[in-house]
């Protein structure tokens, strides 16, 4: 079948820095959580999951967060970045599936962020980055 819009294909390059500046907006935010209103229930979740200290744990899940966001907003190491978010999307996916009273959250919301992360893997950055296609 023939694409319907066979023009847009031109800007295929774009959509990958959709992707990558959604998905850095979204950690940052939700490390940004992890410092102010969901600490609480963050601490909550890894004690449960047997990972003490866990407002240090929390402290630096949240570090992370941010950083690898910010790393994606500006396309530096942005597969790097993917990789790490995957590992982690897939796992808070995993605890999602199998201790629904842990996290609490949206099935859907982590396959999406895991999705996400895998596609910017595997595509790289994009436009408008500082990485380099090899």
């Amino acid at each position: 079948m023939l694409n319907p819009f066979p023009d847009l294909l031109a800007y295929s390059i774009l959509a990958p820095l959709f992707l990558r500046l959604v998905l850095g907006l979204i950690f940052i935010d939700l490390g940004f959580l992890k410092f102010r209103s969901e600490k609480q229930r963050w601490i909550t979740s890894f004690e449960a999951l047997y990972l003490r200290p866990a407002d240090l744990f929390v402290a630096v899940y949240g570090i992370i967060q941010i950083a690898g966001g910010l790393l994606l907003l500006i396309g530096l190491w942005t597969q790097v970045a993917a990789l790490a978010f995957a590992i982690l999307t897939g796992i808070e996916l995993g605890i999602e599936l199998s201790m629904r009273e842990v996290l609490k959250r949206d099935i859907t919301f982590y396959l999406l962020l895991f999705v996400i992360s895998i596609s910017l893997l595997l595509t790289g950055a994009g436009a408008y980055a500082f990485d380099i296609p090899l």
